[in-house]
């Protein structure tokens, strides 16, 4: 009688417990829900050579447009395209022609590898190149069925294996920095991505 007492005690403890355990956990999530949630669009989330990544909440979120002092495009705030044209105003001192477009269009599929993209008065290379992807390098990811407009990054390291992207307007919980193989072969570079088309380069 005794044994069958402490067995149905043991039980007993043993399932609160458990609903203790799941209790803690249940709370650890909210907590670092609300302080990934304290974020706010327009915060600094990143930066590369003092050119900084803004966070942006939602991905389809926009908060008007941004422009130079001059009145150049830059794009609308926060969305991937923006930090791209703003790197390339603010570090490298680039104004594209045509300031406007998504993604997408900053890759020209008609342009031969190597070539001049007057679009955007950058030199264009497809994905595999001739030529290694370089740091400041613009890449370009096309279109897919979750996202028709593509993406854009910039090139923040290379290797002769790996590249790194940095990258504005992931969504809430995605990283501003992402890795891509890199595989020479043939004569060719390539970055591993079915999405990648290639990248652009000011000379």
């Amino acid at each position: 009688m005794i044994l069958k007492n402490n067995s149905v005690l043991f039980i007993i403890l043993g399932f609160l417990f458990l609903l203790f355990l799941g209790f803690t956990t249940f709370s650890l999530k909210k907590v670092k829900s609300r302080s990934k949630s304290k974020i706010s669009v327009g915060n600094k989330i990143d930066s590369l050579n003092g050119v900084f990544v803004y966070f942006n909440g939602n991905v389809s979120n926009v908060s008007g447009r941004n422009t130079s002092p001059d009145g150049y495009n830059i794009g609308l705030k926060y969305q991937c395209v923006e930090f791209v044209k703003r790197y390339y105003y603010q570090h490298i001192n680039h104004t594209m022609p045509d300031s406007y477009g998504h993604a997408k269009d900053f890759f020209n599929k008609s342009i031969a590898d190597g070539k001049q993209n007057k679009q955007r008065n950058l030199i264009q290379y497809s994905n595999p190149s001739r030529s290694k992807p370089r740091v400041d390098d613009l890449l370009i990811l096309g279109g897919t069925r979750f996202n028709s407009y593509g993406h854009v990054a910039i090139i923040s390291k290379v290797t002769d294996t790996r590249i790194e992207i940095i990258q504005q307007n992931v969504g809430r919980y995605g990283k501003t920095r992402q890795t891509y193989p890199l595989v020479y072969k043939e004569g060719k570079w390539e970055i591993k991505s079915n999405s990648i088309l290639g990248w652009l380069r000011k000379e």
